[in-house]
Order: C-alpha cells, then sequence, then structure tokens
C-alpha cells in the first residue's frame, strides 16, 4: 500500500520479536488489544506476580494463545515460587493456566548460575523459556563480562530468547536513573551475543527510539504496554517523527528539516 516501508516479518517472527506487559487486563481489555494489535505481539507477559491476584486468568491465556501469543507469567513469581522450595508447584500452576512459556530469572533473589541454567533446561524440555538477565535492584552491579557469560551460557542451556532487565520503569539493569541506556554495556553485548536472541526491555519510548536507530527495525523489544504496542509498530516503519528518516533511501534525506 505503501512503498519503500521495511520488511516486516509475520508471525512466528525470528526477529523484531515484541513482548507485551500485561499487568491485569481485564478479559475485554485483552481482547480489545488483540482485536487491533494482535499481529504486532508475540509474547504476552502477566506481569511480575498479578495472574496469582487476577481474575479470568485462564480464560485470558486462552485468549493469547488463540491470537498466535505466547504466555508466561512474570520472572518474579517464578522467584516467589523458588524461593519457598516451590517449583513443582509452579509448574503445576502454570499447567493450570494452560501458559506455553517461562520466564526464568533471578532479578529480586540470588541464585548460583550453575542452578539457573539447570532450571532453563528443565522447562526448556517442553515449553519456550525466556530467561532474564540483570538484578532489579538498581544498587546491585553487573559486570559486562558477567553479562555476556550468562546470556550465552542461558541460551546454551535452552533458552529462545535472553531478557535484557530494565523492570517495568526502564530506570534499572540496562539504563540509568533518568532512563538512558548504558551505551557501553550494549555494545559489548552485542560484541559477544547474537543479537537476534537477546529481547532488551524498554518500555518507555525513548528507549524503543534508541534501540531502532542503533539495531534497525527487527530490533526484539520486551515491556512494551499495550497501549504502546501500535506506536510502537510505527516506530519501526518509520511512520512517526522519531524514525521518519531513518529507513528511507538516500534521496530522500535532502527533505529533513
Amino acid at each position: 500500500m505503501l512503498p519503500q516501508l521495511p520488511h516486516r516479518q509475520t508471525k512466528p517472527r525470528s526477529k523484531g520479536v515484541a513482548m507485551m506487559m500485561d499487568k491485569g487486563l481485564s478479559l475485554q481489555e485483552a481482547g480489545n488489544i488483540i482485536e487491533v494489535a494482535g499481529h504486532l505481539i508475540d509474547f504476552a507477559k502477566l506481569g511480575f506476580g498479578t495472574s496469582l491476584v487476577s481474575g479470568n486468568v485462564s480464560q485470558k491465556v486462552k485468549l493469547y494463545r488463540d491470537a498466535g501469543i505466547k504466555v508466561y507469567v512474570g520472572g518474579t513469581l517464578f522467584e516467589a515460587f523458588l524461593i519457598r522450595n516451590s517449583l513443582d508447584g509452579f509448574e503445576k500452576y502454570i499447567d493450570m493456566l494452560g501458559v506455553d512459556a517461562v520466564e526464568v530469572s533471578d532479578g529480586s533473589m540470588h541464585i548460583e548460575h550453575d542452578k539457573k541454567c539447570e532450571y532453563i533446561a528443565r522447562f526448556a524440555k517442553n515449553r519456550t523459556v525466556l530467561s532474564e538477565v540483570g538484578a532489579k535492584d538498581a544498587s546491585v552491579t553487573v559486570d559486562h563480562g558477567q553479562w555476556i557469560r550468562q546470556m550465552n551460557a542461558e541460551l546454551n542451556a535452552g533458552s529462545t530468547f535472553v531478557i535484557g532487565e530494565a523492570r517495568e520503569s526502564g530506570t534499572v539493569g540496562l539504563y540509568d536513573k533518568s532512563g538512558s541506556a548504558d551505551t557501553s554495556l550494549v555494545q559489548d553485548i552485542l560484541k559477544e551475543v547474537n543479537p537476534d536472541k537477546v529481547i532488551w526491555e524498554a518500555p518507555l519510548k525513548q528507549q524503543q527510539v534508541w534501540f531502532i536507530k542503533l539495531l534497525g527495525h527487527d530490533v526484539n523489544l520486551g515491556n512494551i504496554s499495550p497501549a504502546d504496542m501500535i506506536p510502537l509498530e510505527t516506530l519501526r516503519l518509520g511512520l512517526r517523527g522519531d524514525t521518519f528518516f531513518d529507513f528511507l533511501p538516500e534521496e530522500f534525506q535532502k527533505y529533513k528539516l
């Protein structure tokens, strides 16, 4: 319809994936976002422990899955079960919900990394696994080498994607307190880790723009709010002022303001 737009894979995508953060949407709200943006959502995360205190969760999971969207509960809930020595209970819980993906994280509690990789391998036998690297506590420093080693080890253990931590606030992990990206960390990761296997949490528009300009329209982004799913796609396609000229041929650049 509109020529010279960047090419986007249709689902199931291997790159350019988007993970949407659901912090307690109702069935109607989930249906509404599926109606307008279901084709753009690859993963729906039932954020942190919200699935445990929300109604109609199994029905909502089915809505998402019927729309070709993989669903998982937040890694914080995985950790809440784990710290109570109830990993079997976690598995029964997600079986009951009918989710088809798992997030394995250690952002709230310490887990020996070898054990974390064992958990990844366990769940990867019958589910898509996403594992998160980076602490949720801004006071905890994870050096660049550790990010890289953990990401690669977790991919080798069975993770389909590794997630760069930012929380829903976008002010820890990959970012500083102002929400600006740690550029040296990202560049170091890109030297050693397959970028198609990394989902960068980017809840803020400025972060989405930064990653699209750095890695192109097919960058994998996560922790996107439902209201930002359509706006994110316009950023990917150069249909918003922030990226308007990024994907146009050279002959169009003369029209820049």
